[in-house]
């Protein structure tokens, strides 16, 4: 039986007709045994009639559209846009082992300025995603994605060379800007690449970099700044990220299909001399490029401000990520002051939470996609993007228990081994609730998944950008012991958020559409 799959909508200035989970499917009938529903994802794709003046793929397996690519090749594209997405979130936090040093050449004793230096790479990543993903959507993914790699390659420069505290704050915070580009677009990438039920694998291996780049960075920024100076953080990190910009000059190619087909479009009217061709994603006549612009530019905002979902999603990433940022903020200290470990040796304290990343990361690739399918089976085979957030609810009450193991431990000085492992349950956990909020929204806004990101990244980076501030006040007035406690509270605090999203997600989703 044929599939009955919708047809894509050709105007990518609205998001009308249903995403691409919403679809029809088939039964496959037994002799003898109950009817299995049969899940199936794949979408129509809009082809070319040239009778009606609408340029679309040459055909349902046109290998020039994305999703067709050869896997080899998709994993490929996927690769490098996870490599830079790794080197960027490794700047955010690779520098923080070498303020000691910072301050010594910079005559800076007041800590607050000294974290804001640290932080300011965040606010940066606030900024920039709320431009770069809505421009993608109008212009395509991989000029935008260029053009971002450059910018962040080139302010390291800047960074290197900065003359005093306040040069290097300005030039890390356009630094963060350029940077934001590949955790913005990697999620319109998949979307692009990967129909929903290979969504899971792919968007874990991509999640690895923003996680495991916080964690890394100290380790690498500790033996960098000992044994170099602080300013070779930055130029190590212009000589990586430069690499891997050409990397994506080479072999990045367009994969958002409204751009390829407005290609293959100018392409045929020049060819066949018709004036009346008109791209099969294209917008309805008498859109203007300035509307279409305008319209791109609020969509962030409007999902991040009109969508109940991506508000509520929003808020709860933003505490997890504020959460990891406090964790951050103890750690240097800790280690070095009641430990005695060397600024170098602090960093790899960081290893028990990057552990706890990497088998979290295990757990959810080999699990999430097979979870969705089995919760579509079940439902009588209809996908439905809340099948995502089972998992969030497993690994949310995981989340709270480093807080008391590491605060506890830490306080009371008990070997150093001890906290480290305690971090571990923390890392495992994020990646846990990190993935299934990262999947649900590139399943709930599949032609918009680049927008829907830049709301999570904008939102949850302006908290990791200025709740770390009020660390140190915090931990010195109630201690390790309990400060870190408080923290483990709001976490358990949340717990329930996963329960009622994945109770009432659908409803909630249905009643407040947008017109995007």
């Amino acid at each position: 039986m044929p599939d009955s799959s919708r047809t894509a909508s050709p105007d990518p200035a609205s998001d009308k007709s249903p995403p691409d989970h919403d679809i029809d499917l088939e039964k496959v009938p037994t002799t003898g045994e109950p009817v299995v529903p049969q899940v199936s994802t794949k979408i129509t794709f809009p082809e070319t009639d040239l009778d009606r003046g609408i340029v679309g793929w040459d055909s349902q397996d046109d290998p020039a559209h994305p999703q067709n690519f050869a896997m080899s090749r998709k994993w490929a594209l996927l690769a490098v846009v996870s490599s830079i997405s790794f080197i960027s979130p490794l700047a955010s936090s690779m520098f923080s082992p070498a303020l000691t040093s910072l301050s010594e050449d910079f005559g800076e004793t007041n800590q607050t300025i000294l974290s804001f230096s640290v932080s300011i790479f965040l606010l940066g990543y606030t900024f920039g995603p709320l431009l770069l993903a809505p421009l993608s959507e109008i212009y395509g993914r991989r000029i935008v994605l260029s053009g971002a790699n450059w910018f962040f390659v080139v302010w390291q420069i800047g960074c290197a060379l900065a003359p005093e505290i306040a040069s290097l704050i300005v030039f890390r915070f356009f630094a963060g800007i350029g940077g934001c580009g590949c955790l913005t677009l990697g999620a319109g990438v998949i979307a692009d690449l990967f129909p929903v039920d290979q969504r899971g694998l792919a968007t874990s291996i991509w999640s690895l970099g923003p996680l495991m780049g916080p964690v890394v960075g100290p380790i690498a920024g500790g033996f960098i700044g000992q044994s170099l100076g602080w300013r070779w953080v930055y130029w190590i990190l212009l000589i990586v990220g430069g690499t891997l910009a050409v990397g994506v000059e080479i072999f990045i190619k367009e994969t958002y299909a409204p751009v390829i087909i407005r290609r293959k479009t100018a392409k045929l009217a020049k060819e066949l001399g018709r004036t009346d061709l008109r791209g099969a994603y294209d917008p309805e006549e008498g859109v203007s490029p300035a509307k279409i612009l305008k319209q791109g530019l609020k969509r962030p905002l409007l999902l991040l401000f009109r969508s109940p979902i991506i508000s509520f999603l929003a808020t709860y990433m933003s505490i997890c990520y504020g959460l990891l940022y406090l964790f951050f903020t103890t750690i240097p200290s800790v280690f070095e002051q009641q430990y005695g470990f060397s600024p170098g040796i602090t960093g790899l304290a960081y290893i028990g939470m990057g552990l706890g990343f990497i088998l979290g990361l295990i757990i959810t690739a080999t699990t999430s996609d097979k979870i969705l399918m089995r919760l579509a089976a079940r439902a009588g085979g209809k996908l439905e993007p809340e099948m995502r957030l089972p998992l969030l609810v497993f690994w949310a009450c995981f989340l709270p228990v480093s807080f008391f193991w590491y605060g506890w431990s830490a306080d009371k000085k008990v070997h150093w081994i001890v906290p480290i492992i305690g971090m571990g349950p923390f890392g495992l956990a994020m990646m846990g609730v990190w993935m299934p909020i990262q999947i649900y929204t590139i399943d709930c806004y599949p032609a918009f998944a680049a927008s829907a990101n830049a709301a999570l990244t904008a939102s949850r980076s302006f908290v990791g950008a200025l709740l770390p501030l009020a660390g140190p006040k915090m931990f010195q007035t109630l201690g390790l012991g309990w400060g870190n406690s408080l923290l483990g509270f709001v976490a358990v605090a949340f717990v329930p958020f996963g329960m009622l999203l994945t109770k009432y997600g659908k409803t909630i989703r249905e009643k407040y559409p947008l017109n995007l």
